[in-house]
C-alpha cells in the first residue's frame, strides 16, 4: 500500500517529466534549458575573455613602441557586447532544432551583426591609422595631413557604403536594380545639392592641389587669417583680431588667395621725405647713410635707394630692401631698427624730415611815383 508521502513524491515526479517533456518550437523544455545555460556560459566567457585579452594588449603596448598592439587594442576595445551576445545565441542554438523559416530570419540577423562588427573593426582600425599619420605629418607638412584626413573619411564612406550593399544583398534586395537607380536617382539629387557638392569637390580640389593648408597665413580679397580647418563644405580661418572667419570651398577657390606661408623672402618698399630746405650737398649723403644702415641689418639684403621725386612738399626718397625670411614679425624688428637708425643719423646731418605743410611767399613790390 502506498501512502500519502510517497504518493506525493511519484505525483511531483511525474509532474516535473511532464514539464520538461514538453515541446516548444520542436524543442523540449529540456533541450531549451541546456541551450540557455549554454547561452549564458557562453556569453560570460566571451566578455571574461574579451576584458582578458585587451588587459594584456594594453600592458603590452605600454611595453612596446611598435604600433601592431595598438592598433590591435584600437580595434578590439571597439567589440560590441551585442555581437558577444549574438555569438553566443549562435552557439547555444547548436543544441536545437528549429524550423527552416525562423532559422531562416536568424541567419539573416547573425549575417547582419556580423558584417556590422567586421566594418566596425575595419573603420577603428582606419580612425587609428588616420589619426597616427595625421599626428605625424601636421609638424612636419601640414599639407599631406588634411590630404590623410579627406581620404580617410572617403574611405570610412566607401567602406559603410559595402556594408549597407551587404546588408541589402543578405535581406534579398536586388542590388544590381537598386545601384542602377541610385545612378538614376543620383543624377536628381546632385542637380538638387549642387552647391554642397561644388563645396564638397572644391574641398577635393583643395586636398589634391594644395594652394594651401592648415597652419598657413593667407589673404582673401580683404580678409585675412591662420587657415585652422579644411572641411568638406567650409573652410575656417582665425583673423588677427581673434575671431573665426568661414568660407564656402567653392566661393573660396574663385577669389584671389595670398599665401604669406610660402613667402620665402619679402620685398619691402618704404619712402620719407626731407624738406626743400635741405642744403643741396645733404641730398648726396643720404643715399649712403640710409644704405649703410640697412646693410647693417641682419637677414637683409639691400636693393636700392634712389631721390624719387619733387613732392608737394618735401623731397621724395625710396627705399628697396629684401628680408631674406617671410616671418612678420622679424620684418617689423628690422623696419623699426631701421627707422630709429635713420631719425638719430639725419639728426646728426642737420638733415630734417619732411611733413606736410605748406610755405606762403609774399612778395612785396616797390611803387615809384
Amino acid at each position: 500500500m502506498i501512502n500519502n508521502k510517497q504518493y506525493g513524491s511519484i505525483f511531483l515526479q511525474g509532474d516535473s517529466m511532464t514539464l520538461l517533456d514538453k515541446t516548444y518550437l520542436g524543442n523540449s523544455v529540456h533541450t531549451w534549458f541546456i541551450a540557455l545555460c549554454v547561452l549564458i556560459a557562453s556569453f560570460s566567457a566571451l566578455i571574461i575573455a574579451r576584458k582578458i585579452l585587451l588587459k594584456y594588449l594594453k600592458a603590452l603596448a605600454n611595453r612596446t613602441h611598435t604600433q601592431i598592439d595598438d592598433v590591435l587594442l584600437a580595434v578590439l576595445s571597439r567589440t560590441k557586447y551585442f555581437f558577444l551576445l549574438i555569438i553566443s545565441v549562435y552557439i547555444s542554438l547548436l543544441f536545437l532544432v528549429l524550423p527552416p523559416d525562423i532559422l531562416k530570419i536568424w541567419n539573416r540577423i547573425f549575417f547582419m551583426v556580423v558584417v556590422i562588427q567586421i566594418f566596425i573593426w575595419i573603420s577603428r582600425g582606419l580612425n587609428f591609422v588616420i589619426s597616427l599619420n595625421v599626428k605625424k605629418r601636421m609638424a612636419d607638412d601640414a599639407a599631406v595631413a588634411t590630404t590623410i584626413s579627406v581620404l580617410g573619411f572617403i574611405s570610412k564612406f566607401l567602406l559603410w557604403s559595402i556594408a549597407l550593399l551587404l546588408i541589402l544583398d543578405n535581406l534579398g534586395f536586388n542590388i544590381t536594380s537598386l545601384v542602377a537607380g541610385l545612378g538614376i536617382g543620383g543624377v536628381a539629387v546632385a542637380l538638387a545639392v549642387q552647391n554642397i557638392l561644388g563645396d564638397l569637390f572644391a574641398s577635393l580640389s583643395i586636398v589634391i592641389d594644395k594652394p594651401f593648408v592648415v597652419g598657413d597665413f593667407i589673404v582673401i580679397d580683404q580678409l585675412k587669417g591662420t587657415v585652422e580647418h579644411v572641411g568638406l563644405k567650409t573652410t575656417r580661418l582665425r583673423s588677427l583680431s581673434g575671431e573665426q572667419l568661414i568660407f564656402s570651398n567653392n566661393d573660396l577657390l574663385k577669389s584671389r588667395i595670398q599665401n604669406f606661408k610660402r613667402m620665402t623672402e619679402r620685398r619691402v618698399v618704404f619712402g620719407f621725405g626731407v624738406t626743400y630746405q635741405t642744403p643741396q650737398d645733404k641730398l648726396p649723403l643720404i643715399n649712403g647713410i640710409v644704405r649703410e644702415i640697412i646693410e647693417k641689418q641682419e637677414h637683409v639684403k639691400f636693393d636700392r635707394v634712389h631721390f624719387k621725386e619733387f613732392g608737394n612738399s618735401a623731397l621724395n626718397f625710396e627705399v628697396v630692401y629684401i628680408v631674406k625670411d617671410q616671418d612678420y614679425n622679424l620684418y617689423m624688428n628690422i623696419q623699426q631698427a631701421i627707422n630709429l637708425e635713420m631719425f638719430r643719423r639725419f639728426q646728426e646731418e642737420k638733415i630734417e624730415f619732411a611733413y606736410p605743410t605748406q610755405t606762403l611767399f609774399v612778395q612785396h613790390e616797390t611803387t615809384i611815383g
